[in-house]
């Protein structure tokens, strides 16, 4: 009788120790530091981090310390990743997508000028299932479109000036890790940084000229996201960071501002 209920007790402190490192990682979220670590060496940020530049050399030469980055984004499940924070699952995916965005370039550098060259006649880069994240294996589509925009868990139109397509014409790598703790300040930050780059975005000729990624994602500002029902609405809440005068303000309020779409620039963002 002593030795069954000796056992029931061991038993039972298994299960309370296994609840409670589940309660600490549901808290705690995911450990980005490795992620972290690579962007801080590896990525060069440009006008004050309105843009950056990749060393991809610098990753291809840190290659193992990647591949265990990205083989621990891989042992997260499901369940786990679901008992996280909003805040720490989305840091998770954008951070999963930056940093798989940067192995799928290595595959071919330094063989290349842009991430759109590891595309086939009838295939993007962006389709390719070669991730193995939260028990699928998934593409950059899969983690951008469909668990991060597609899901409807987080409605947040910021995630456009985070992930990061490996070109120029994309909003910068920013060369710290995203965090769920932090998340909210860096999202702010970034979409500031894209919307003060005026390679990007301007007003020419009394005309606002805009990335192309308005252009793409228009609809992602017209679905009450964060309050933002119009893109010009949004444009308006952003005035100070495009520069807006009260007369474009008010062109943008009555709907009345041309706007128009800058082309994209694919070339890769490598260090020159």
């Amino acid at each position: 009788m002593k030795k069954l209920r000796l056992l029931v007790l061991t038993l039972l402190s298994f299960v309370f120790v296994g609840l409670l490192s589940a309660q600490v990682s549901a808290a705690n979220g995911f450990d980005h530091s490795r992620w972290d670590s690579l962007l801080k060496q590896h990525v060069l940020p440009l006008n004050g981090g309105q843009a950056s530049q990749v060393d991809y050399q610098g990753f291809a030469d840190d290659k193992s310390q990647l591949k265990s980055y990205l083989a621990s984004l891989s042992e997260v499940s499901s369940a786990e990743f679901d008992a996280w924070p909003k805040d720490e699952q989305l840091a998770f995916l954008i951070n999963a997508y930056n940093a798989w965005t940067v192995a799928l370039i290595l595959t071919k550098w330094p063989d290349l000028d842009s991430i759109k060259d590891l595309g086939g006649f009838f295939s993007s880069p962006w389709s390719k299932s070669f991730i193995p994240l939260l028990g699928e294996p998934r593409s950059l589509d899969d983690i951008e479109h469909t668990m991060i925009r597609g899901s409807d868990r987080y409605q947040d139109l910021r995630i456009h000036f985070a992930v990061n397509c490996a070109s120029i014409g994309c909003p910068a790598l920013r060369n710290e890790a995203y965090t769920g703790k932090r998340l909210d300040t860096q999202l702010d930050e970034q979409t500031r940084l894209f919307l003060e780059d005026r390679s990007r975005n301007r007003i020419y000729k009394g005309n606002l000229e805009l990335s192309s990624i308005f252009k793409w994602y228009r609809k992602d500002f017209e679905k009450g996201w964060q309050g933002y029902s119009s893109l010009e609405q949004f444009l308006v809440d952003h005035a100070a960071d495009l520069t807006l005068n009260p007369e474009e303000i008010q062109k943008l309020k009555d709907k009345d501002m041309t706007i128009s779409f800058l082309d994209y620039d694919w070339a890769l963002n490598k260090t020159l």
